[in-house]
């Protein structure tokens, strides 16, 4: 495996291991699941060329706009949260209530 690869599958776990050490703060999961996000986008971007598969040349560009739906809806809910609750931490989040 070409260090590069090896680089980035490290920087997707340590991302995963982020959104679930920080689970408690919305800003910091969002952060983690942008740089999960980033290193899938490179990584398929660089097998793509790597295999010569440029049928699937589409794929890394339909990742990233999936990934910046992802995090305008996450700004969006973490701008609607800070206003109604003060901060954003999730565990203080009462879901039940309507």
């Amino acid at each position: 495996m070409a260090p590069i690869n090896l680089n980035l599958i490290l920087a997707f776990s340590l991302a995963l291991l982020g959104v679930l050490i920080y689970r408690t703060h919305l800003m910091s999961t969002l952060l983690c699941l942008e740089g999960m996000m980033l290193s899938l986008f490179i990584l398929m971007t660089l097998l793509i060329s790597h295999f010569h598969m440029y049928s699937m040349a589409m794929a890394p560009l339909i990742l990233l706009v999936f990934s910046a739906c992802e995090a305008g809806v996450g700004l969006a809910l973490l701008v609607k949260i800070s206003t109604s609750y003060g901060n954003d931490y999730v565990q203080n989040l009462n879901l039940l209530q309507c």
